[in-house]
């Protein structure tokens, strides 16, 4: 497959619409159910070995609220705005998140907790993650940046070649690891680490692919064994006081909510220790990785964002957080987000029975023509025009961290952390790409599959 069709698109959304089965009602005269994909294209899917997207991109083709036979029972994919809004935002009662596919790897941290435990845990953490407790954290993102920087510098003038996906997972690696601990990533604990990507990997793709769990664990028995290594001794030094020469992380804040939260176990401060380094380096490292492959095919992006105003104006720091938001539209970092039906409902005029599961999917609703005219261009230009001009999270249309109380935590130090990496990097530097991944994997994230070898090129004019 070549770049091209890589990068804009990688063939996955249906050009025909698929046959579809009727949408019997419950009773006569009752709301009608989700129209459903025909049991002979689910089959037709399975014997092609096909990827989980382009089934779901032929059960969007029914509608924005439509369903699919994975199982016993009908799963409803939601990919209409009013329909997403309705799920996420305004009934987070009525649709609930269960078990979550990463508890292997995150145990009973904020992204899988449920319930009270869920509240009382986001609510010790919601202030790290607003505008004021973010500016707390400035300093060590601008100096995983400047590191990163350094590094490519190196590579230019050695014209050693660097892989590009890897530079993003070291810098989005040490810039949380500097958050949480005060540290600088040092290399032992990066390659320790590297067991976190692995344990992602191995998990399935969807709740309805979910594997047994022991099976699972013990799959990645070795890999979570090396993640609690790195986990019991950080909280370790944390509990005796010790700081880094950053001065005390988050993690210190999560230590001291056990003198008055007797629930903040080593356990649970372990399992909120690898949440945050997973969901807080992951989304990160791929939003950038996918952005550098654009600009590879879309060169003319990077120039309108530089030269949209001089550095360290309001100008370009809005125009590179435009590449962000359009990279984030065409690979969201929770491209597909389960829920469960805790009661019979009414969704977009269907009947939705108590016991369904949900997937919502920004993926397909960020590539909506109806929504995003030309949506498989690359034009980050749409995110600098007023907001009535764009979809918005407001109606649904854009959701790229999720949506609702249940929206990532991170989203606003992510969006900080790649704008403060591309401030410092893109001017100076252009990487020229060996070789691109083949296509993209669709699994905790949507990541680029394969290496991202490239030879860096000093640009210090901006050019």
């Amino acid at each position: 497959m070549s770049t091209d069709a890589v990068i804009e698109q990688e063939s996955t959304l249906a050009t025909t619409a698929p046959q579809g089965v009727p949408s019997p009602s419950p009773r006569p005269g009752a709301t009608p159910l989700p129209p459903e994909l025909a049991p002979e294209a689910v089959k037709k899917w399975h014997s092609a070995s096909g990827a989980v997207v382009d089934l779901l991109a032929q059960v969007r083709e029914l509608g924005g609220v439509s369903a699919v036979r994975l199982g016993p029972r009908p799963t409803v994919l939601v990919t209409d705005p009013q329909a997403v809004q309705h799920v996420l935002a305004l009934h987070p009662d009525r649709y609930v998140k269960r078990s979550h596919r990463a508890r292997v790897l995150v145990g009973d941290g904020v992204l899988s907790a449920v319930g009270e435990s869920w509240k009382r845990q986001r609510r010790l953490l919601q202030a790290q993650f607003t505008g004021a407790g973010i500016r707390r954290y400035e300093q060590r993102i601008v100096g995983a940046a400047r590191r990163a920087a350094d590094h490519w510098a190196e590579c230019a003038r050695t014209g050693t070649p660097t892989d590009v996906g890897d530079d993003m997972r070291f810098f989005a690696l040490d810039t949380i690891w500097r958050s949480l601990t005060g540290h600088p990533l040092d290399e032992t604990t990066n390659r320790e680490l590297a067991a976190v990507e692995a344990v992602g990997a191995a998990l399935p793709a969807t709740p309805s692919a979910s594997a047994d769990v022991a099976e699972l664990r013990a799959a990645v028995a070795a890999d979570l064994a090396r993640i609690d290594a790195v986990a019991e001794h950080a909280i370790a030094a944390a509990r005796r006081g010790e700081a880094g020469p950053e001065g005390p992380g988050l993690l210190r804040v999560l230590v001291n909510a056990g003198r008055t939260h007797p629930e903040y176990t080593d356990q649970l401060i372990r399992d909120e220790l690898v949440t945050l380094l997973a969901a807080g380096h992951e989304t990160t490292a791929t939003t950038l990785s996918w952005l550098y492959l654009l600009l590879d095919r879309h060169p003319e992006a990077r120039r309108w964002a530089l030269n949209a105003g001089p550095a360290g104006s309001p100008e370009r720091e809005k125009a590179i957080r435009a590449l962000a938001s359009e990279t984030l539209r065409l690979y969201p970092s929770a491209w597909l987000i389960p829920r469960h039906a805790t009661e019979d409902d009414t969704l977009a005029g269907y009947h939705i029975a108590a016991g369904t599961d949900i997937f919502v999917c920004p993926y397909l609703t960020h590539r909506d023509p109806a929504l995003w005219p030309d949506p498989e261009r690359f034009a980050p230009e749409r995110f600098t025009t007023p907001d009535e001009g764009r979809p918005s999270s407001r109606h649904g249309a854009y959701y790229p961290f999720g949506l609702g109380a249940r929206a990532c935590l991170g989203a606003q130090f992510a969006m900080r952390e790649m704008t403060v990496f591309l401030e410092h990097l893109l001017p100076a530097f252009s990487p020229s790409f060996h070789a691109t991944p083949a296509s993209p994997v669709f699994g905790f994230t949507v990541r680029p599959d394969g290496a991202m070898p490239a030879t860096i090129t000093p640009t210090p004019d901006g050019s």
